[in-house]
């Protein structure tokens, strides 16, 4: 005879442990004692007859079975998180809210927004601007636009929508714009390089590709966000790196030149919602976005 469910709260107890790998951390999210914590993975641990956790020196890990109960927790409540926001936008309609970084936001998604709500009437987008990356269970959004490679968070199901390219683009009002105009890459050795500290390896990804030392890559002035960074390369104060996308208007009307083209990176731009939303609106917007990035 099959035994009954354990407890959703020593399910919930348990996974959380799982997840944060530390009892005291799951009791803080939860706003429970520790003692409740171990109780309920103690009563699973008696229900299944097999130890769920095992000592790692001052820590826990998981053994086979709770690694196996951790992803069948894991996504039980992450589809039930998921049905029940679509009950409640069933009860009352809501904008879709789509997170994304601000430099897509600002230099990509906004110019098209007028586009998207001809294609797209029934679909009412409220965009939330995120810097610093996307927490696992895309809290407060209903998907997020992105670019980015696997591994994925597990949690997530993510639309393919694009392969990722990028290159260097400089002003025909930077002082060296003559020379660098038709030079080959290994011109940009001598070049003291714009760039983002939120992206450390473009530069030096990009010069692989190109056959060039990356012993050679000369940093010139950082900045905090890629919007900032290509304001400095259309005002001529370098050369700078980016996402075709981002750059192609300012290539298309002569405010940047892309000598040396683009190269594929291995990165998607990807629309990612939590895993199992059943909301219509989420394959509808990525096929737009796929048409749009083609």
């Amino acid at each position: 005879m099959t035994r009954p469910l354990p407890p959703l709260n020593a399910l919930r107890a348990f996974e959380a442990a799982a997840r944060l790998g530390s009892v005291s951390r799951a009791a803080s999210e939860l706003h429970v004692t520790h003692g409740a914590v171990s109780r309920h993975v103690r009563t699973l641990e008696e229900a299944l007859g097999r130890p769920l956790f095992v000592r790692d020196g001052r820590g826990l890990a998981l053994t086979a079975d709770g690694m196996r109960l951790r992803d069948l927790a894991g996504d039980t409540f992450s589809t039930l998180q998921s049905g029940w926001a679509s009950l409640q936008r069933g009860q009352r309609p809501s904008a879709f809210v789509l997170g994304c970084p601000g430099s897509l936001l600002a230099r990509w998604v906004i110019p098209r927004l007028e586009r998207l709500a001809i294609d797209l009437p029934a679909l009412t987008v409220h965009l939330s601007a995120q810097e610093g990356g996307f927490d696992d269970g895309l809290s407060g959004l209903d998907a997020a636009l992105l670019v980015g490679e696997a591994p994925w968070p597990r949690g997530w199901d993510v639309h393919a929508l694009a392969p990722e390219r990028i290159g260097p683009v400089v002003s025909p009002r930077h002082a060296g714009f003559a020379r660098l105009e038709r030079a080959p890459a290994g011109a940009l050795t001598g070049e003291g390089v714009l760039h983002t500290t939120s992206r450390p390896q473009a530069w030096p990804r990009w010069f692989q590709t190109q056959g060039v030392d990356v012993g050679h890559l000369r940093l010139g002035a950082g900045f905090d966000h890629l919007t900032y960074l290509l304001e400095a390369a259309v005002a001529g104060l370098g050369v700078a790196i980016a996402p075709q996308e981002l750059v192609q208007a300012d290539i298309d009307s002569g405010r940047l030149v892309a000598p040396w083209g683009f190269v594929e990176t291995g990165g998607q731009w990807a629309l990612c919602a939590a895993r199992g939303n059943p909301d219509p609106r989420i394959p509808a917007l990525a096929g737009w976005l796929r048409a749009a990035l083609a």
